[in-house]
């Protein structure tokens, strides 16, 4: 298996450091708001790597974060915690807003059928190996106290940039009007952060009551359940340039090793061509798409579309089209399910180039273009029904397990469909009535609930 590593640039032959078992970081999700689907794609993207692990025979160790404090609203140090912020705004603690946000978040994982990794720990559960490293990076010279907290020192680490090639005198010459003149590079960042007394959440310390930096929180973590060394670390491209950065600096001057050996990010997505963004009120959750008649499902088949390091372009005309596109792979599933049994020559030749695809860094598009071969063959074959689920242990859409009234449905009866929830997306509910009644009439039932619209064959 060859995957893409960030930090050589290029692709690698997978070697884990046990053999037979595969040690993974992932960072996970910071808990003060429901996540969207351009967050979503990302851990999508772990999960296909998990299933292409576990395909390859590997056993796993993986640990996914949460994120329950430390993580202010500027990535410069600046600014409040964001989960301080969001508790004030609603009024309740930030453990009543980690908890409400950490189950809509692992529920989202389970709709969209993503594995959850083998350990989820949270950061305020940690405080204790988070300190032991910020105090032992102060008695080797890399963290130094000023008046708000104790900073790393990026001038101290020759090897600050390794992962997304930063240039320091670049980055100091380009730096914006810098908030706080005690640091002696901008870029140093926060390893602990003093805590005024009205802050709701702090810790003892031995620079007094405060609370973690952000980037110190998955050193830690990983540190404790994977060591200073395991194999993978994933996340968005996002946390190349600070987070990542930040958390190779501090880790390896603690501990003299580079924390993990192949570092993997997934694209942005964007949405109608565009940046995802709060501003231009583009960022959907899955209940967004829910709405609109899209399952996770279809979503999820709609992300397997595009390689994890090339951007994905969200439309409701793509979604549409991977709604159809999905119904249609369980047709054809269920067609070979019912097909002659014995050997396939066409089955074997095809599992091997799906393999061959998903060990290639994980072309997941080219291997959905396999399956699509194995769902078209004109004979019908029990054994490649079998082949399809083996893919799909894979792809993880769960195909085995979608209802039959996913077959596709007759053009006008799908453009009805598409109109209606056009109605019920401008609330005019008069029309949309209306079009649900010409449907029934045609003997289709739909059924709106929290999980979509279902679709039922009267």
């Amino acid at each position: 298996m060859k995957i893409y590593n960030t930090l050589t640039g290029k692709k690698e032959e997978f070697q884990p450091l046990k053999e037979g078992q595969a040690s993974v970081y992932s960072c996970g999700p910071t808990v003060y708001a429901y996540a969207h689907i351009g967050n979503m794609r990302t851990y999508l993207f772990m999960d296909w790597l998990r299933r292409a692990l576990k395909a390859g025979g590997y056993t796993l160790k993986h640990v996914m974060n949460v994120t329950d404090v430390g993580h202010l609203v500027s990535d410069a140090d600046e600014g409040e915690d964001k989960m301080a912020e969001t508790a004030r705004r609603a009024r309740l603690s930030p453990y009543e807003i980690a908890a409400r946000y950490t189950d809509a978040f692992l529920a989202d994982l389970d709709a969209l059928n993503i594995e959850r990794p083998e350990i989820i720990p949270k950061a305020t559960d940690h405080i204790p190996e988070m300190l032991e490293i910020v105090e032992g990076l102060c008695g080797k010279g890399y963290g130094y106290e000023i008046s708000d907290g104790i900073y790393f020192d990026i001038g101290k680490f020759p090897g600050y940039g390794k992962l997304s090639r930063i240039d320091l005198d670049e980055l100091k010459a380009g730096a914006r009007v810098e908030l706080n003149e005690e640091k002696r590079h901008p870029a140093d960042f926060a390893l602990w952060k003093k805590a005024p007394p009205e802050h709701i959440m702090q810790w003892p310390s031995q620079w007094g009551m405060g609370y973690p930096g952000w980037h110190i929180e998955c050193s830690a973590m990983a540190r404790k359940y994977l060591g200073d060394v395991f194999d993978i670390h994933t996340g968005g491209v996002d946390h190349i340039p600070i987070h990542h950065e930040n958390e190779i600096a501090q880790s390896e001057a603690f501990t003299g090793k580079l924390p993990a050996r192949y570092w993997m990010h997934a694209e942005f997505m964007l949405v109608d061509g565009g940046k995802m963004s709060k501003s231009l009120k583009n960022t959907y959750t899955l209940s967004d798409l829910r709405e609109r008649g899209c399952a996770p499902a279809h979503f999820r088949y709609f992300c397997a579309n595009a390689h994890y390091r090339s951007k994905c372009n969200f439309t409701w005309k793509g979604m549409d089209d991977a709604r159809t596109s999905y119904n249609r792979l369980v047709s054809a599933l269920n067609a070979h399910r019912e097909g002659a049994s014995g050997a396939c020559a066409f089955a074997d030749d095809a599992k091997k180039r799906f393999t061959e695809a998903v060990a290639d860094d994980l072309n997941i598009p080219k291997g959905l273009g396999v399956v699509w071969e194995i769902a078209r063959y004109p004979e019908k074959h029990r054994a490649l029904y079998e082949l399809m689920l083996e893919c799909d242990a894979v792809l993880g859409f769960d195909l085995g397990a979608a209802p039959p009234e996913a077959a596709p449905l007759p053009p006008e009866a799908q453009s009805l469909i598409d109109a209606r929830q056009a109605a019920r997306a401008a609330k005019n509910w008069a029309e949309s009535d209306r079009l649900r009644g010409e449907l029934k009439a045609m003997g289709i039932l739909l059924e709106d609930s929290s999980q979509g619209v279902k679709i039922k064959r009267l």
